[in-house]
């Protein structure tokens, strides 16, 4: 007795299988196509709508703080950066005392402390030991989360009263014959003591992004550079630091920022001077004397005077920004021509 044939249903059919299976492979790569390009498009609204939102608070920010420069940039124009006389009494203001301490102040804080956050991050990245790297890092890092009120009381009252005693008195000894220092003090709050403060507060800013950018060095470079009898500082001197001097000078612009807008414990150590004075005497910066004197303005003209204070303060900051990306773009293509 011949066996009875079998129908099978039209989906399980071995002819129609493949096409089934390719018709379905299909639709779910056009799912996923479809997926995939309103992810890009998410993203790319998502990046650019961060990007509009930086620029755009950027631009409030700076309309906000030039017009409400605008009386005294009628007033005073240009002069006022110049000008040392500041006379709320008398509306009578002038930029030239906090300028100057802001700049001495700032600066010399970048030329104290580059060079060790450098020599820390070198240290860290590739002289220190993995055990003692892992514990000193935190440590350098935990120095940027003290908040700078602490800091000021601690410039105040321990700070302050050493580099009287101690730090004065030496550099008087040594290199007094230099105008800069002027004469010994006896309280220790001056331009220098708040330099100090701003060492502190930048140190750890740069070296930690300098520690990054020396451990992303490739290694070849630095085995290469060794394979050639090069020493330590060597490797250093010719492939660590050209390599990444960009990057270095980068972080230097950025911890220099930190050090120009800073107000309170700069305020707290700099001892409010009124004149434009040497290295060891009181001064002022913009950034303290706006703090300072905001809340308790004593006429509109007064508050717009802080606005330009202001102002110069963002072009400061701006012409830093713009330096540093100068310097790093010369770095760059000095970089691919020696290469």
């Amino acid at each position: 007795m011949p066996p009875a044939s079998i129908t099978l249903p039209p989906t399980m059919s071995s002819p129609a299988t493949p096409a089934l299976a390719a018709s379905r492979a299909s639709r779910s790569g056009d799912r996923r196509k479809r997926a995939d390009r309103f992810g890009d498009r998410a993203l790319f609204a998502l990046c650019a709508a961060a990007a509009l939102l930086a620029v755009v608070v950027l631009v409030l920010v700076a309309y906000q703080v030039v017009d409400g420069a605008r009386p005294a940039m009628a007033k005073y124009g240009l002069s006022f950066i110049t000008d040392t006389e500041w006379q709320p009494n008398f509306k009578v203001f002038g930029a030239g005392v906090p300028l100057f301490g802001t700049l001495v102040s700032s600066f010399s804080a970048l030329l104290i402390g580059a060079p060790i956050a450098i020599a820390i991050g070198l240290f860290l990245s590739l002289l220190a030991p993995k055990g003692v790297a892992a514990l000193v890092a935190p440590l350098v890092e935990m120095l940027a989360a003290i908040p700078s009120v602490i800091l000021g009381f601690w410039g105040l009252l321990i700070l302050a009263p050493f580099v009287q005693s101690t730090i004065e008195p030496f550099l008087h000894d040594t290199l007094g014959f230099i105008p800069i220092f002027g004469d010994p003090q006896t309280t220790g709050l001056s331009v220098f003591t708040a330099s100090l403060i701003l060492t502190i507060m930048i140190v750890p800013i740069i070296a930690a992004i300098s520690r990054d950018l020396f451990m992303a060095v490739p290694r070849d470079l630095q085995d290469g550079a060794a394979a050639l009898g090069a020493t330590r500082w060597e490797v250093v001197r010719g492939v660590i630091l050209p390599t990444t001097a960009s990057g270095v000078v980068a972080a230097s612009i950025l911890g220099l920022g930190r050090a120009l807008g800073e107000a309170i414990a700069v305020s707290q150590v700099i001892g409010g001077g009124i004149e434009i004075g040497k290295l060891f005497e009181p001064g002022d910066t913009l950034a303290a004397r706006i703090a300072l004197q905001f809340p308790g303005a004593l006429s509109e003209l007064h508050k717009s005077a802080l606005f330009y204070l202001g102002v110069i303060l963002l072009v400061i900051g701006l012409l830093s920004n713009l330096t540093a990306q100068w310097i790093g773009r010369r770095f760059s293509y000095q970089g691919v021509a020696a290469k």
